[in-house]
C-alpha cells in the first residue's frame, strides 16, 4: 500500500443523507483509526443539521464551499448517476481522485461521454463496485488463483442484479473486455412479499415476482445470470454462485476438485467468526478457510462490520492507494463494460431476441 499507514485516510462524501451515503459513514465511525470524513456536500439544510448531529460531520451546501475548508486525498459520489457526472467533470479540472458509486453513468451514451471526457483526458475515477470485495467473493477467487479448479470456463450467478452481476460473471470467468452474446428470459410467479429497504415486511401478502434469467455466451465461456426482483432482501429465497472448472467446481460453500492422481477432493468455505460460544475476543469475523488454508482473512478485524461494509471498506483502502499513485482496481473502462453488458441483458430479456454486444471505445488495446 501506498497511502500513510501513521494516519487516517480523509475523504468528503457529495451526497446527503441517503442510503449509500450511510455505508461510508458507519465504516468511518467504526474505523476511527483508519478513515475520517472531511466534510460531506449537503444541499438541504435540515438534512445537513440532522447528518452534523447525527455524525458529528461537518457539512455544506456546495462543492465549492468544501473544498475551501477541507483537504480530502478523495471525494465520494453518492449522488444519482446524472448528477454524479456534473461532479465528476467539476472535480477532474481540479485533479482531485473521484470514487463514484454504480453504475457511473445512467445509459450508454454517457459512458460514451465519461469515456471521452474523462478517461482518455487522465481524469483519475474509479468506481465503488464492492461485491467483488465480499469476504466469500475474495475466498473463491482464492480458490480459483490456486488452479485447482483448472481453467475456469462456466458461472452461474444468482446475488444481485444486472452490472452488479456481470462483474462477477467477468472477474469468476476471467473475462475482460470480450464480445458476448446474450439470451435471455422472464419468468412470472407469486411469491410472498419480504423485506425491502424500509425494513421487514409489514403484513403478510402474495406479490409478483420477476425471475429474470440470461446465458451470456463469451465464446468458451458461459456466465449464467438468475435473478429475481428484492431477493437479496428476500427471507425465502437464497443467494447462488457456481463456478466450474476442467478439475472441478465452487458451488456456493461446497468445494469439489478432481486432482492429476484421480483422487476425489472435497473442501467447504468455513466462516472462521470471533465471539461466538466462549470465546471472548469480540464478535467479528476472522477469514474463510478451505480445508486447511486461509483463502480470506478480514483486514479490518476486530470492527464488527457485516460483509457489504467489509466490501465497501475495501474499495476505501484501494482508493486511497490509487489516490497516491497506486494501480487502478476498478475504473470506467470495467464499469462501463458492465453496465453496457447489464442493459444488454435486459435487452435480451424484455425483447427475447438474442443480442450481441459490440466493443465500445473504453476497450482500447492497452486494456486488452
Amino acid at each position: 500500500m501506498i497511502y500513510f499507514m501513521g494516519k487516517p485516510i480523509k475523504f468528503s462524501i457529495v451526497g446527503g443523507g441517503g442510503f449509500r451515503a450511510q455505508y461510508f459513514l458507519r465504516i468511518a465511525h467504526s474505523l476511527t483509526e483508519q478513515f475520517h470524513i472531511s466534510g460531506m456536500v449537503v444541499r438541504d439544510e435540515a438534512v445537513a443539521i440532522s447528518m452534523e448531529q447525527l455524525w458529528h460531520v461537518n457539512t455544506y451546501r456546495t462543492l465549492d464551499q468544501l473544498l475551501l475548508k477541507e483537504q480530502p486525498d478523495f471525494v465520494i459520489l453518492s449522488v444519482n448517476p446524472s448528477a454524479a457526472i456534473h461532479y465528476m467533470l467539476e472535480l477532474s479540472k481540479r485533479g482531485i481522485p473521484v470514487l463514484v458509486e454504480t453504475p457511473p453513468a445512467p445509459d450508454l451514451d454517457g459512458l460514451l461521454m465519461l469515456h471521452d471526457k474523462l478517461t482518455l483526458q487522465g481524469a483519475r475515477v474509479q468506481v465503488a463496485e464492492q461485491y467483488q470485495y465480499h469476504p466469500i467473493q475474495e475466498a473463491r477467487a482464492a480458490v480459483i488463483q490456486s488452479g485447482q479448479l483448472g481453467k475456469v470456463n462456466q458461472v452461474t450467478v444468482s446475488i444481485s442484479q444486472f452490472y452488479h452481476a456481470v462483474s462477477l460473471i467477468r472477474k469468476m470467468l476471467g473475462v475482460q473486455f470480450e464480445n458476448v452474446s446474450i439470451r435471455g428470459m422472464r419468468f412470472h410467479s407469486d411469491w410472498v412479499a419480504g423485506p425491502n429497504r424500509s425494513g421487514p415486511p409489514t403484513e403478510d401478502k402474495l406479490v409478483e415476482s420477476e425471475r429474470d434469467l440470461a446465458w451470456l455466451d463469451f465464446g468458451g465461456k458461459l456466465g449464467i445470470y438468475d435473478f429475481t426482483k428484492d431477493q437479496h432482501r428476500s427471507w425465502t429465497r437464497s443467494n447462488h454462485l457456481c463456478i466450474r472448472g476442467e478439475r472441478g467446481e465452487i458451488f456456493d460453500h461446497r468445494i469439489s476438485i478432481q486432482d492429476a492422481a484421480c483422487t476425489q477432493i472435497q473442501m467447504e468455505l468455513k466462516r472462521i467468526n470471533k465471539g461466538e460460544y466462549e470465546n471472548a475476543e469480540g464478535y467479528f469475523l476472522k477469514g474463510i478457510m478451505a480445508g486447511e488454508k486461509w483463502v480470506y482473512e478480514n483486514p479490518f478485524m476486530p470492527a464488527r462490520l457485516y460483509d457489504d461494509e467489509i466490501a465497501i471498506a475495501a474499495c476505501l483502502i484501494k482508493m486511497a492507494d490509487y489516490a497516491a499513485g497506486g494501480p487502478s482496481f476498478y475504473g470506467l473502462p470495467e464499469a462501463s463494460q458492465d453496465h453496457y453488458i447489464g442493459m444488454l441483458i435486459e435487452q435480451a430479456i424484455k425483447t427475447g431476441e438474442t443480442v450481441v454486444s459490440v466493443m465500445q471505445p473504453w476497450a482500447s488495446n492497452e486494456t486488452l
